[in-house]
């Protein structure tokens, strides 16, 4: 599956449509996570688990979005993107959406 944030895709042509297709996870803090997160304010930098929350958190929504586009038969998704948002007091909302599309090489 070819993956791209561009509205085209170079040496390909589209061939098909499917329209747009989603993924999205909703994660929630964790108490030991947000502990070390409280020290490392103090000390300053990166919170390094958080990083890697949410970076698990965008792969999941992906491959969610990734299993929609072909089950309606895509093999590429054009034009992604994300969007965060806050949800309820220490959890959030990840998701990304895009269009699915069938290409063909030129």
């Amino acid at each position: 599956m070819i993956i791209t944030s561009r509205n085209d895709l170079a040496g390909h042509r589209i061939v098909e449509e499917f329209g747009l297709v989603r993924g999205s996870t909703i994660r929630a803090r964790h108490l030991g996570r947000d502990i070390l997160a409280g020290l490392k304010t103090i000390v300053g930098g990166e919170i390094q688990e958080y990083t890697k929350m949410m970076a698990e958190a965008r792969e999941q929504a992906v491959d969610r979005m990734e299993a929609e586009a072909a089950a309606a038969g895509a093999n590429a998704i054009l034009c992604v993107r994300f969007s965060t948002s806050y949800i309820l007091g220490g959890t959030a909302e990840i998701v990304v959406y895009g269009s699915a599309v069938r290409v063909e090489e030129v």
